[in-house]
């Protein structure tokens, strides 16, 4: 199946049934009085969250959704059928955004969590809601009120313990291999990962985490280069980050660079999601001697003034992959339990969610706005007719100009 997580869509909800008129017509009964109903509340739109559900597809195609209206009023004070309302099921982890005013209505992280995004219409009310004892034959009824109608912005950030990072063929879609059931295609070439991969990683009885697998950053993807732009976002959500590095680069280049281009990338794209804890781990150990590896392993610590863990590894052979993910559990017990005991620390990290997300947005944002800008330039530039700048009425001494398509 396509993964397409971003999508933009129309919702109109359901418009209230007007209200009836209408009067006691029965034999032997004089002036019977009004009886007109009430009409029907028009149905409303939800997005539900669907556990099944990994991908926006199924509204790449369809976008406009409509709830049913409300009928209206009958006589003998009958009560119009309220519409049925309209539940569009979504992947766990879907941001809903207005697209006319960017506020977020709500974020779907929970199997079975509702958002409301269309109210329906109020109903209108029927000539009986207005007698009285000086109005005994009211001709007043109301009309329903129209649904609400949005244009939704849909995304998808998918749901994951650790985040990997790292260039084109660092071995990521490797390692998912490696230690889930996940898998992703992998190959002796760059760009392999064209959309995120999920894996489950279990460690011991009862015990596992989610690890995503994004496509590879290059140089300029914080610009808009390469795949693995669109899919950082997906980071936004993750706990620990695992920085994968080559060890042995294809084109016999300093691993180090390799891990400051991912580096700088990373900061250009969301400084905040600097601060989210990062692991250094240096694959594809399978092609160094032990002294090579001790060495290669020194020279990027010290290169990248690293502070944090460091972990060695092959993932192609499954050498000290096991160990990785043993640490990776009790890193994340011990800070799910940290988080219940400290509420300071939980805090500080809600409020660090909340900066990186509003920064990739941004960024994502801003380049979404470039890209605009350059096809609207490219559009108007196919639309100049060289005629248009033919003027028989020159100067002969004018400078002559060409313009370049």
């Amino acid at each position: 199946m396509k993964f397409v997580d971003e999508v933009s869509i129309f919702v109109k909800a359901g418009d209230g049934g007007n209200g009836m008129m209408s009067f006691r017509r029965e034999k032997f009964i004089e002036k019977g009085g009004p009886n007109g109903g009430d009409g029907g509340d028009g149905g409303s739109i939800y997005l539900e969250a669907d556990e099944n559900l990994n991908t926006l597809v199924d509204y790449r195609y369809t976008r406009r959704f409509h709830a049913q209206n409300g009928q209206k009023g009958g006589s003998t004070d009958c009560t119009g059928a309220k519409g049925e309302d309209l539940i569009l099921p979504v992947p766990v982890g879907t941001t809903v955004i207005d697209a006319a005013t960017q506020e977020i209505m709500g974020d779907l992280t929970r199997a079975g969590q509702r958002l409301l995004v269309a109210q329906g219409g109020w109903h209108g009310l029927g000539n009986t809601r207005f007698k009285s004892s000086t109005n005994r034959a009211p001709r007043q009824t109301t009309p329903g009120k129209p649904g609400d109608a949005r244009d939704l912005k849909l995304e998808l950030k998918v749901l994951a313990d650790v985040g990997l990072l790292g260039l084109p063929n660092a071995g990521k879609s490797t390692f998912i291999r490696s230690v889930s059931a996940a898998k992703p295609k992998v190959a002796d070439y760059p760009f392999t990962t064209l959309v995120p991969n999920l894996g489950v990683v279990s460690v011991g009885r009862y015990k596992s985490f989610v690890i995503a697998d994004i496509p590879g950053l290059i140089e300029g993807a914080a610009e808009g280069a390469g795949l693995g732009i669109r899919f950082l976002k997906h980071l936004a959500r993750t706990r620990l980050l695992l920085h994968l590095v080559d060890m042995v680069p294809p084109d016999g280049s300093d691993p180090a660079d390799a891990a400051e281009i991912i580096l700088h990338e990373l900061e250009k794209f969301s400084p905040a999601l600097m601060q989210r804890d990062r692991w250094l781990v240096l694959n594809k150990a399978d092609q160094l001697l032990d002294e090579e590896r001790e060495e290669r392993m020194r020279q990027v610590v010290e290169r990248l003034d690293w502070k944090g863990p460091v972990f060695v590894i092959s993932a192609l052979e499954s050498d000290g992959t096991e160990a990785l993910a043993q640490a990776i559990m009790r890193y994340l017990d011990e800070r799910t339990l940290r988080i219940a005991e400290d509420p300071q620390y939980a805090e500080a990290l809600a409020e660090l969610d909340r900066q990186i997300e509003d920064e990739a947005r941004a960024r994502l944002q801003e380049l979404d706005d470039q890209r605009a800008l350059r096809r609207a330039g490219v559009k108007a530039a196919d639309e100049v007719d060289e005629d248009d700048f033919d003027d028989d009425d020159d100067d002969e001494g004018g400078a002559e100009i060409f313009y370049v398509r």
